[in-house]
């Protein structure tokens, strides 16, 4: 399973960053934007995947998915 993220939808609002910072971080980028950046290229073990799923289920903007 692998975590994908909309980057137009998403606002970079933080929540899945606060529920899984394994996986999830905020980071500025050349333009001085907030984005999201999902570690390992959105694949995660498999002990994480209740908390990402809470995390793509809670995204303010629904800008999360999860791929199989």
């Amino acid at each position: 399973m692998k975590v994908i993220v909309d980057s137009v939808a998403c606002e970079a609002n933080a929540v899945c960053a606060r529920l899984v910072p394994q996986v999830f971080s905020i980071h500025e980028d050349e333009d001085g934007e907030d984005v999201l950046v999902i570690a390992d290229d959105g694949e995660f073990p498999p002990e994480l995947a209740d908390g990402i799923r809470d995390a793509v289920s809670r995204c303010p903007k629904m800008a999360l998915n999860l791929q199989d």
